[in-house]
């Protein structure tokens, strides 16, 4: 009789610890609401953050291609210092990389760039000599690659 008596002692046992683990495996989930409303707070927070962080991928961009243009502007400078002018439009900022063998011939050249950089946006960086805003003109036309534009496809100059 004892023996019987610890074997349903043992089963009541485990049936109520099974019952009160299961009570609390339901109580310890979330309901559907409770996950859609955190959804929606991931989804409101992912609304306000993305912009900013696109916004500033375009500033980066506008920044290194000043830079950039800046870079140009000086490797042009030390250009004319040698040579007494800068590359013709048609030597154009080749001649930076190159000695030009189209007239006229710089007489001091040397490397002034190790290499000619694209902008940001994979274009090549355009030269105007004679400028129309300076004396030479080094510009990138922007996200858009044409001239003019606003925001992000504004034009970036020497002049600026």
């Amino acid at each position: 009789m004892n023996t019987a008596f610890s074997a349903l002692s043992r089963i009541c046992s485990r049936a109520h610890l099974s019952a009160r683990s299961r009570a609390r495996q339901r109580g310890a989930g979330f309901t559907l609401i409770e996950l859609m409303v955190v959804l929606v707070i991931i989804g409101v927070l992912g609304a306000l953050i993305v912009p900013n962080l696109l916004d500033r991928t375009d500033d980066a961009r506008a920044t290194a291609a000043r830079t950039d243009v800046n870079n140009i502007v000086q490797a042009l400078k030390l250009y004319k210092l040698d040579n007494l002018r800068y590359p013709t439009a048609e030597q154009g900022l080749q001649a930076l990389i190159a000695r030009p063998s189209a007239p006229p011939e710089p007489r001091n050249w040397r490397v002034y760039l190790e290499k000619l950089p694209n902008d940001p946006w994979g274009n090549p960086y355009q030269y105007l000599n004679p400028g129309v805003k300076g004396e030479v003109d080094v510009m990138s036309f922007g996200a858009d690659g044409k001239s003019g534009g606003e925001g992000r496809d504004a034009d970036i100059g020497s002049w600026q």
